[in-house]
């Protein structure tokens, strides 16, 4: 008996957080075509075209993404282009070749107001260029028409890239106390929580025809069980650090961080709910502590 032909992935920003732990997640779905900026620059909308066109994947998987929220106030052109425009692009083409289409949004389209989790049907409202970039582009996959998943998940890090629990091992080392905000409210999300569960939604998509995959279109919330504040978050990858000496955290607020005002307006609250998450696919996300702990096991 022969072996079925196996479906050719995409995957952009192959060497991002995300998109690191994707390039080995993805691997028994298919064969993984994992391309770094060098390969695929999704500044160039021509070269985009191009390459998936070339390709012709069955599923596109974009983890590359304009990130730095506090410079995108400055440089909302380059924010908008990489976070709307080329994402816009990616789902005209997979609407072109009946491709699926795999995306990653953020909780900072909506402005923290709410008193519980944001689900996956609350208004928008973005405070910040970032947040408006990346609403953009959940829109534009939408208008697209292609069979889609947007994942909206929050606060990542990971044991590679820059992130905030890198930034904290690295001041950690360096000094006696450290203030952190207390008043912003989420769920600290290993990129591989992210990766695992994108895969094990796709396996079950993958087995079925493109009408099961339009529908199951949509927009879905992944974060780590739980939530927390940065400061308690901080604690926490002290609390599981190897430090010698560890520093300690002080509780602030916003106001009192001597940052503030950052260039970007900051939600207060960002828990999602995942339930929409657990209804379709019967997936549930391990608590934020839980992984923090197995992420900090690999650390050098």
């Amino acid at each position: 008996m022969t072996a079925p032909e196996r479906k050719l992935i995409l995957l952009t920003g192959a060497n991002g957080q995300v998109g690191f732990e994707l390039a080995r997640c993805l691997q028994g779905l298919g064969h993984v075509v994992a391309l770094d900026r060098s390969g695929l620059d999704l500044v160039d909308s021509d070269q985009i075209r191009r390459v998936v066109r070339e390709l012709a994947p069955a599923l596109i998987v974009n983890a590359a993404a304009y990130t730095a929220v506090d410079s995108a106030e400055s440089d909302a052109a380059a924010a908008m282009h990489l976070n709307a425009d080329a994402p816009a692009l990616l789902a005209q083409e997979a609407q072109r070749l009946g491709a699926l289409l795999v995306h990653y949004s953020t909780d900072y389209v909506f402005d923290g107001t709410k008193d519980g989790p944001y689900e996956e049907d609350d208004a928008a409202n973005p405070l910040n260029v970032y947040g408006k970039s990346k609403l953009a582009g959940e829109q534009a996959i939408a208008a697209a028409g292609c069979a889609h998943l947007i994942f909206r998940t929050s606060w990542v890090y990971g044991a590679r890239g820059k992130n905030f629990l890198r930034t904290m091992l690295r001041l950690g080392a360096e000094r006696d106390a450290l203030s952190v905000v207390a008043d912003q409210i989420g769920a600290p999300t290993w990129s591989r929580t992210i990766a695992t569960l994108t895969a094990d939604a796709l396996s079950q998509l993958l087995i079925h025809d493109q009408d099961e995959w339009m529908r199951s279109s949509g927009i879905y919330h992944l974060t780590a069980s739980g939530a927390t504040s940065w400061c308690g978050f901080a604690q926490a990858i002290f609390d599981n650090s190897t430090l010698e000496y560890k520093p300690m955290i002080k509780a602030i607020p916003t106001a009192a961080y001597s940052a503030y005002p950052t260039p970007a307006a900051r939600p207060r609250n960002s828990r999602l709910s995942n339930q929409k998450l657990f209804t379709t696919f019967g997936l549930t996300a391990p608590d934020w502590r839980e992984a923090l702990r197995l992420c900090m096991a690999e650390l050098p």
